[in-house]
């Protein structure tokens, strides 16, 4: 993201800030296991703010202060650290490439702190993210408390940081959209290439090393979240993550995955036939689910409200059901009881961004919100028939089918970002019979 980007989100965050000061702090490192850690991955906030990827830094925004208004704390030049662990920017290297008016090492930040926060009326600041940390800022505050009587302006106010930043990055940029472009064509080129490598025999974690491979060959490093790669009746478990079972012929796969590029997520699933073509069954529930996914979609554009996606998907879920004997009833009856929840059980989409679900509220006071260009959602309704499910047929167990696509909300509808993974029956059928 350039620089000139950067400064206009700083710039856009402190002009509703009035006399505070915001106080972002980056992620720690988390160990994984004795001194070994897991890839570090900066905070979504703190990088959205600064584009500065490296661990034990903290960025501070203050308007209208004199002497500079973006001032970040980073961990200091050291040859000999570096030769072990890589290379560091530094103050200087913060300033010169970042964009930081001011830079100390991460070092000071308890001694220098103090006197950034005298005479600002509130903090902005999200509590709760991290308790250490959360305490050294109560402690900067109180240290301040005691020096009142010698005239120290203390801040009367912390405000959750998040209330502002998350609606900015609810709204994508055309650069944003560009990354998440780039995320999107990539995790489905890897789709396509699980659909390819799928043989009955083959093993979960088989087809997850497929998805990877072609992830880190185009340059994201890293999966926005675990792949889940479920076959037959661990499609039915929503967050499946083992990968680790025996695809059988007969069965369906539902592969749940995405890349991150940029700090920036993708996120698509697809489930298609182990052995290259759909029973009459998987047919039926699939293309129901189809049905609900692309009538989900159609209500994506500006002007409609957030929960209508959910409400179509619900709808032509219900009536397919219903058609095939799975449910039975009225129609509306149906839907006002909730009768699918026991085979579709969450909801049709959530906001997406530099987080798998990202920021931002579903509801404005007590309304929903209402699309809006910019926005970016997943769509992905789902049917997951577990072994045993009361009242269904036996013929429909171990069923379980997710699509998703992720879509932007632009000026006159919107735009499918995820296209480039076959979703149709026949599409599915050819592209693996010509693998």
């Amino acid at each position: 993201m350039q620089q000139k980007e950067l400064a206009g989100r700083r710039r856009t965050l402190m002009q509703q800030m009035g006399d505070g000061i915001a106080i972002i702090p980056t992620n720690p490192h988390h160990l994984r296991n004795r001194d070994t850690e897991f890839p570090f991955r900066p905070d979504s906030d703190f990088f959205y703010l600064t584009g500065f990827a490296e661990p034990e830094a903290v960025a501070i925004l203050i308007p209208g202060r004199p002497q500079g208004e973006f001032i970040v704390f980073c961990r200091e030049r050291d040859p000999t650290k570096e030769t072990w662990t890589g290379r560091r920017a530094g103050p200087e290297g913060v300033m010169e490439r970042f964009g930081a008016d001011d830079a100390f090492p991460i070092a000071d930040l308890d001694d220098i702190m103090p006197g950034l926060l005298e005479n600002r009326a509130k903090v902005f600041y999200s509590l709760g993210a991290d308790s250490e940390f959360d305490q050294r800022v109560l402690g900067w505050v109180n240290g301040l408390r005691a020096k009142v009587r010698a005239g120290v302006h203390v801040p009367s106010e912390f405000v959750d940081l998040g209330h502002l930043l998350h609606d900015m990055r609810l709204f994508k940029s055309a650069a944003e959209l560009k990354v998440m472009r780039r995320a999107a064509d990539i995790s489905a080129a890897a789709h396509v290439r699980a659909m390819r490598a799928c043989r009955p025999g083959k093993m979960e974690y088989e087809i997850e090393a497929e998805l990877r491979h072609e992830f880190i060959r185009n340059g994201a490093r890293l999966p926005a979240y675990e792949p889940i790669v479920g076959g037959g009746a661990n499609g039915c478990i929503l967050h499946y993550v083992d990968n680790n079972a025996v695809l059988n012929d007969g069965e369906l796969l539902l592969i749940d995955a995405g890349c991150e590029i940029d700090c920036y997520a993708a996120d698509i699933t697809r489930t298609f036939p182990i052995n290259g073509r759909f029973s009459p069954e998987q047919t039926a529930l699939y293309e129901l689910v189809l049905d609900a996914q692309l009538a989900a979609i159609d209500k994506v554009r500006p002007g409609n409200h957030w929960n209508e996606p959910h409400e179509a998907a619900v709808w032509v879920l219900t009536a397919g059901l219903l058609r095939l004997r799975i449910l039975k009833g009225e129609l509306t009856d149906l839907i006002e009881q909730g009768a699918y929840r026991s085979v579709y059980m969450h909801r049709t989409g959530h906001w997406l961004g530099m987080d798998v679900h990202d920021v931002g509220e579903y509801k404005l006071g007590d309304a929903w919100r209402v699309f809006e260009p910019g926005m970016v959602t997943t769509v992905e309704p789902g049917l997951y028939i577990a072994a045993g499910t009361p009242g269904v047929a036996k013929k429909w167990w171990n069923i379980g089918i997710r699509i998703e696509d992720n879509v932007v909300v632009t000026r006159r509808g919107h735009e499918v970002t995820t296209g480039g993974v076959p979703k149709s029956v026949v599409q599915i059928e050819a592209l693996m019979a010509s693998a």
